[in-house]
């Protein structure tokens, strides 16, 4: 009878200790011209700047290049959204000009597995992406 509970214990406890499931990753957004707010967007590019510092830590070179790619996409989407916060009517633009500039600088230091200019544009990337932040 013992057995049997500490067995039915040990069991649950076991059970309970794995891993998280890994993350999805975002799928490109669609060309065709659909519509995202501006909460959306900048909850995605958050995301994708969250996966590319992941992968940046444990060197996977590859998946810091996706996330960066996948960035620059979400920066270019940023001013064709809805929703717009009246405070970045006028720089929303260059904002999100500036974002998948560094972006492509990201995509290029994973591509070289240049450590300090991939640190400094997930540095650039974490500030503009705080910025638009900020002004929402």
């Amino acid at each position: 009878m013992r057995s049997a509970i500490f067995g039915s214990v040990l069991y649950l406890i076991l059970s309970g200790c794995r891993l998280p499931p890994e993350r999805e990753p975002l799928k490109p957004l669609p060309e065709d011209g659909a519509q995202f707010t501006y909460a959306e967007l900048l909850a995605r590019a958050r995301l994708q700047a969250t996966a590319a510092l992941e992968a940046f830590y444990i060197d996977s070179w590859m998946e810091v290049e996706d996330a960066a790619k996948a960035l620059e996409q979400t920066a270019r989407f940023l001013p064709k959204t809805t929703e717009q916060p009246a405070a970045l009517k006028d720089t929303l633009a260059q904002t999100a000009a500036d974002l998948g500039k560094e972006a492509l600088k990201l995509g290029v230091a994973a591509r070289g597995k240049n450590v300090s200019a991939a640190n400094e544009a997930m540095q650039q990337i974490t500030l503009q992406i705080r910025e638009l932040k900020s002004k929402h």
